[in-house]
């Protein structure tokens, strides 16, 4: 994967008076703009260390299509890998002390499939110390710890932006009309109460819609009449406009004085084909020992880069902003997604057929426990970083060059 180096540049030169790392493919990237991108840097959890924060029949809230383990799935060594940066260390989660820390705040994670799959394993993770009370209602999930008035929140918004559905010029009515420059009132207007805010966006965008920019229709995915005229936009710019668009409305919004991560784009792992062409991650067991480039995920990641570099000019109110860039590290997972092994159906298809056709799969969400629990371990590390007051700048943790991947054998012993 490549990056601008300007964009990378500039965020560093505005953003940290401190240290930075270097990575193997990227330019230089500012740690508290937390960056996963060090290369390799995997490791398989020690069997005697406790293996992975929680168990797939520990967890009531997760969802079914991402329990491997309770569909079947036959291997249990992806739940067993971990990111390790080369020269420091990720602390392993603390889920007492993640509570302690968001005593009496209000995490929301906002956005689409993958923001529930990131939210899920953050609930499982912390439910392993207290039950929560589940106070959800139609807008929202929300799971409440009582013994530090934590609050956990996610809300629906799978293009971050206002949608609709009615007639709107050529386009017809009942298609989805994004509307790009209008920012999703649905969680907007509740932002005023978060202390962290988690975005998740971008897939979406290959989904069948319209795009109305300045109220006209500029483009559309999987939809344009044949007789008009050419689009002015497609999915992937579509895409950097109204996140860009959402980004700065937030850092603008008035009474919003939270903490905003933006989790980069996770990247999926189709082989052979798309989600609904054929695409096929079976028999993905462990991590892949090289990134296969996938060019839709290389642009949507450098979009959402671009609009994070804009909107972090723009901020008026008293809010942070950070990028939390988790695309390339976890792009070597190929391993860590349901695949077939989406259901309880003890007759389902797990192989390819005589035709060399794979069965359905997600090749896209993740399995839990798996690597997206990864995510939530970098998520408390900034959060730690930004409300743990005694932390200083030149206590911060840094990343270094060139990591590796590196297992355990079943006493725990180091095989490099």
């Amino acid at each position: 994967m490549t990056d601008s180096h300007g964009l990378r540049a500039h965020i560093c030169q505005r953003f940290l008076s401190g240290s930075c790392c270097f990575l193997p493919f990227l330019v230089q990237v500012c740690l508290l703009i937390w960056t996963a991108n060090c290369g390799r840097n995997i490791v398989k959890l020690p069997k005697l260390s406790g293996g992975p924060l929680y168990k797939n029949d520990s967890c009531p809230v997760l969802t079914q299509t991402q329990n491997c383990q309770g569909n079947g799935r036959p291997d249990k060594d992806y739940e067993n890998w971990r990111w390790k940066p080369t020269n420091c260390d990720l602390p392993r989660f603390d889920a007492r002390k993640f509570l302690d820390l968001m005593k009496g705040k209000t995490l929301a994670f906002v956005g689409d499939s993958i923001a529930r799959n990131q939210m899920e394993s953050l609930l499982c993770i912390l439910w392993q110390v207290e039950v929560p009370t589940n106070r959800g209602n139609k807008k929202m999930q929300r799971f409440e710890f009582a013994s530090t008035s934590t609050t956990i929140i996610r809300i629906w918004s799978a293009w971050l932006a206002n949608k609709t559905t009615d007639r709107f010029d050529l386009a017809p009515d009942g298609l989805d009309k994004v509307h790009l420059d209008v920012p999703d009132e649905s969680f907007m207007e509740l932002i005023p109460q978060f202390e962290v805010l988690v975005l998740s966006s971008g897939h979406w965008f290959a989904k069948k819609s319209a795009y109305i920019l300045n109220n006209e229709v500029v483009g559309g995915q999987l939809w344009w009449p044949a007789r008009s005229s050419k689009m002015k936009l497609n999915n992937i710019e579509a895409f950097g406009i109204s996140f860009e668009r959402v980004l700065s409305a937030i850092v603008r919004h008035p009474n919003y004085a939270g903490l905003t991560i933006v989790r980069s784009f996770s990247p999926d792992h189709y082989e052979g084909g798309a989600w609904n062409t054929g695409g096929s991650c079976t028999g993905k067991t462990q991590p892949t020992g090289e990134i296969v480039e996938n060019k839709w995920t290389t642009k949507m990641h450098n979009q959402q880069v671009r609009g994070f570099n804009s909107a972090i000019k723009k901020v008026t109110n008293k809010s942070r902003l950070k990028l939390m860039d988790i695309t390339e590290a976890f792009g070597y997972r190929d391993d860590g997604h349901p695949g077939p092994y989406r259901n309880t159906d003890p007759n389902k298809i797990t192989k390819r057929g005589p035709d060399g056709k794979p069965p359905p799969q997600d090749c896209l969400h993740w399995c839990m426990p798996g690597p997206v629990d990864t995510w939530n371990e970098m998520l408390f590390e900034v959060i730690r970083r930004e409300f743990k007051v005694e932390l200083t700048t030149g206590n911060v943790t840094t990343f270094d060059e060139l990591g590796h991947f590196v297992a355990f054998d079943e006493g725990g012993n180091w095989q490099d």
